[in-house]
């Protein structure tokens, strides 16, 4: 699959990316094999491979909860494009 500079661009501007053009053209190229190698991927006959839901097979991925320092509200705003009172702002998505 191919994928364009436009494309790349279109999607640096969502995450706020500030690429160079030698960074787009790099991520362009690295992207579209990506997407070639996930299209040979698609081509694997998987008929009677039976689904799963995980890739490893572990009796418990849990552990006890524990308390520990967490990041300052200040350091976690800092890169925030809008925040109020402490926390981010972002744009309503629900009715």
């Amino acid at each position: 699959m191919k994928i364009t500079k436009d494309e790349v661009m279109h999607v640096a501007k969502l995450a706020r990316l500030d690429l160079d053009e030698a960074a787009v053209e790099l991520y362009t190229k690295q992207l579209g094999d990506i997407l070639t190698y996930m299209e040979t991927l698609n081509r694997v006959d998987t008929e009677n491979v039976p689904p799963t839901s995980r890739a490893t097979f572990i009796d418990s991925a849990f552990r006890e909860d524990e308390v520990k320092a967490s990041l300052p509200p200040e350091e976690a705003l800092a890169n925030a494009p809008q925040s109020e009172g402490g926390s981010f702002v972002v744009p309503k998505v629900i009715g």
